[in-house]
């Protein structure tokens, strides 16, 4: 992996971008986050620069991704691959019942943290302790102990000051790999810009594929190259989009 030099632009890119941490900044409630002025500028010029072949792979729904992006909308992939967007559908797998049993389990142990709180995603749910940092610890063996009980086909991720439960169905990577199996998407060369644990097997998917993996930020990563933070992606895409043009 290369921190020194930028990454490379593909001469026909496919582009595949997180959203929290990589497209806007994390801030303390999901419902907080706003794209500035210069990701604005910036997103009605990544279609051209890619053949239409863009996409948001995020954690979050893809409805609370399009509110934030108006009145710009892409191809997108949300909670984690559970529900993708292709050419004018949204595919969404089902809800597990087994997530209920889950959050019966965790609603104690909100309840008795104040600062931490549920997020209902309706095919997933996630857990969020940014106000607490502190906890961590205990939030880190609370999951120990939730994954030590957890069905197999249940998935619980670790994230930035976040733990999401979710049905193992369905990731990142997995969202990727079948866009990259459809046009826009197919033929071009995949480029993925993530910041989280969550963003590891769409990395590892990238690469398999020859493509381009980018971790925003510091910590232990499967991507090949590195970028800052949002700012950095940000003008690494201004100037890769423009060279481009």
């Amino acid at each position: 992996m290369s921190g020194e030099t930028l990454p490379p632009w593909p001469r026909r890119p496919a582009l595949f971008l997180d959203f929290d941490g990589t497209l806007v900044e994390i801030v303390e409630h999901p419902s907080l986050a706003t794209a500035s002025p210069r990701l604005m500028a910036l997103l009605p010029k990544l279609p051209g620069a890619c053949g239409g072949a863009v996409a948001v792979i995020t954690g979050r729904r893809i409805e609370d991704v399009d509110r934030i992006l108006a009145p710009h909308s892409f191809f997108a992939a949300g909670v984690h691959g559970l529900e993708r967007r292709g050419v004018g559908t949204i595919t969404t797998c089902g809800v597990d019942a087994k997530l209920d049993e889950i959050r019966r389990r965790v609603e104690p142990f909100v309840a008795a943290h104040e600062g931490v709180w549920i997020e209902d995603k309706r095919l997933a749910f996630a857990v969020h302790y940014r106000s607490r940092p502190e906890l961590e610890p205990d939030v880190h063996r609370f999951v120990a102990e939730l994954e030590r009980t957890a069905p197999r086909d249940v998935e619980i991720l670790l994230g930035h000051k976040v733990f999401e439960v979710k049905p193992a169905a369905a990731d990142k990577g997995r969202a990727i790999a079948a866009f990259m199996q459809e046009p826009p998407f197919a033929g071009r060369t995949p480029v993925f810009v993530g910041d989280d644990v969550t963003d590891e097997a769409g990395f590892r998917v990238v690469n398999a594929l020859g493509g381009v993996s980018i971790k925003v930020g510091a910590g232990q990563t499967l991507a090949r190259w590195r970028l800052a933070d949002v700012s950095a992606v940000i003008a690494w895409l201004s100037e890769s989009v423009n060279a481009a043009g």
